[in-house]
């Protein structure tokens, strides 16, 4: 039997969610018998039969004016011939979002990932943690320390580069989420 795979379909203006997304695939590699597959969004034309034999797909976007990336969104509506095929059916999906504030609209970009697999009849797989930094022990440090149930979120500075943002607590979040869909993919594929 084949592993099954965890996509990730992204796209990166500056290299900060590239950070994120290398996050996400880190925490799939430590679920043994799963494999990861990153793909920038700019270059699906390369990978839609991956993504088509994938057991889950994860979408990352930056968040550019209170949506996701132009560019992802042309991943998205070039995705369209698979929804008429209904080829992503019941597929697990999963979404991360990074912008330069705290709160820069992600949930609106992360509606936006979710409404995309809703449209392809995806099942969504949220992060599975409770908010951290939000009492008066918490710290920047914690884990999921912006607060989100749906996906991942990070929050990186707008003047410092990918070497430095996000922080490492947003990137183990991501890490998380990648390992909590490989670890549904495993059973979601065992029961098929």
């Amino acid at each position: 039997m084949t592993k099954p795979v965890v996509a990730i379909v992204y796209h990166s203006g500056y290299g900060h969610t590239k950070v994120q997304a290398e996050a996400v695939l880190a925490g799939i590699r430590e679920v043994s018998g799963v494999e990861g597959l990153l793909v920038q969004a700019e270059k699906v034309d390369e990978h839609w039969e991956q993504l088509d034999e994938a057991a889950a797909i994860i979408f990352g976007s930056p968040v550019y004016m209170g949506n996701v990336a132009a560019a992802f969104q042309t991943f998205a509506e070039k995705s369209s011939k698979r929804w008429f095929e209904s080829k992503w059916r019941d597929k697990l999906a999963a979404g991360f979002v990074n912008s330069g504030s705290q709160n820069g609209d992600k949930v609106q970009a992360l509606n936006a990932l979710f409404t995309l697999s809703q449209q392809h009849g995806m099942i969504w797989v949220g992060l599975g943690l409770m908010p951290g930094n939000n009492n008066s022990a918490g710290s920047v440090n914690d884990l999921n320390r912006l607060g989100s149930f749906s996906g991942a979120f990070a929050q990186s500075n707008v003047d410092q580069g990918a070497d430095i943002v996000p922080p490492e607590a947003d990137q183990r979040t991501a890490a998380h989420l990648g390992k909590r869909v490989a670890e549904a993919a495993l059973r979601w594929t065992r029961g098929a």
